[in-house]
């Protein structure tokens, strides 16, 4: 009789961690209950994280054309919620958290995504995005929404990942430090150095790199050594890279033409144009003749035709792991 009584909690414990873990994602909706029906305009806010861009969530909101606003990501709370309610005039605004491959696989997760209008990344570690949503449903659809010509955007780990190549952080641990330029500098290939592709399909991002809070963390070195893996590793001969400073943001329409709005330091783009000439596991990397353009507030720049107006070009070279630029005073940023 012992046996059964042990027998029969044991079940009744693995039926409850089995339905906790099958409702541990969270979701969290203001507004309207039924989804509006409404057409949307394409377009890419790529955010480079720090304080929140009122003018970039406005822009992403008005190609919505008030209808569901949807905040995806895999750890934190809904605080999104009531500042994009604020700022916009939306049918409802709502945050998914989605911790897990199990709760990215199961169809409820996946529905929500594509009834969603609009689709904003939220900051936090891309490593999780990666690991736990690629591949899935919810993966498929959010790729989904963008080939259905839905806007979309992202900030910090959201934007890392908008691009065709990503840096994935898969080899970080918690309470890493941030990987630095001069680590990948002086070694491309360090173990830390992960790169993944093909976690979404942008169209207009295709061939490009995305990284976040770009001058303010010092990222150039390693974006150029990331740049340089690509290359090496046969992803692309010429790949190219969309890096944007904090409290600064790229808004992209689908012709490809970008605004650069916000206080920061602004968008950096670069393209490989000569193949590395030293990118080897354990020594420094030597990379010439990067093509660069810095576009601050106000400017524009077309992703399609790698043209901007009203920033400026200069080239970029890294000679045994030191950078060297054609600014005045071997300026970087």
């Amino acid at each position: 009789m012992k046996f059964f009584r042990v027998l029969i909690l044991s079940l009744i414990l693995l039926g409850l961690a089995a339905a906790s873990h099958a409702a541990s994602y969270k979701y969290k909706r203001f507004g309207g209950e039924l989804d509006a029906q409404t057409h949307t305009d394409p377009g890419i806010a790529m955010m480079g994280g720090g304080s929140d861009l009122d003018e970039a969530f406005r822009w992403l909101c008005g190609k919505g054309h008030g209808g569901d606003f949807l905040i995806v990501r895999a750890r934190g709370k809904n605080d999104y919620n009531k500042y994009v309610n604020k700022l916009c005039q939306m049918n409802s605004v709502a945050t998914l958290v989605v911790p897990d491959r199990k709760s990215a696989d199961q169809p409820k997760v996946a529905q929500i995504v594509r009834k969603a209008t609009v689709i904003f990344i939220a900051g936090g570690d891309q490593a999780n995005y990666i690991k736990n949503w690629k591949g899935t449903l919810m993966g498929n659809a959010l790729n989904d929404h963008v080939i259905a010509g839905k806007p979309i955007g992202g900030t910090s780990a959201g934007l890392a990942v908008l691009g065709q190549f990503v840096y994935a952080c898969l080899e970080d641990k918690p309470n890493d430090p941030d990987l630095t330029s001069r680590e990948v500098l002086d070694n491309p290939y360090a173990k830390r150095v992960t790169l993944v592709r093909d976690f979404l399909q942008v169209p207009l991002l295709g061939n490009i790199l995305t990284d976040s809070h770009f001058a303010k963390r010092d990222r150039m070195g390693r974006s150029l050594g990331f740049l340089a893996r690509i290359a090496e590793d046969g992803w692309s001969k010429t790949p190219r890279e969309i890096a944007i400073d904090e409290r600064s943001a790229l808004l992209v329409e689908v012709d490809g033409r970008g605004k650069v709005v916000g206080p920061g330091q602004g968008v950096y783009f670069f393209q490989v144009t000569d193949s590395p000439e030293v990118c080897k596991p354990g020594q420094p990397l030597t990379l010439r003749n990067v093509a660069a353009y810095h576009a601050p507030s106000g400017s524009t720049f077309d992703i399609r035709d790698w043209k901007g107006d009203g920033g400026e070009a200069y080239t970029i070279s890294v000679d045994a792991g030191q950078i060297h630029t054609s600014r005045p005073g071997n300026a970087v940023y």
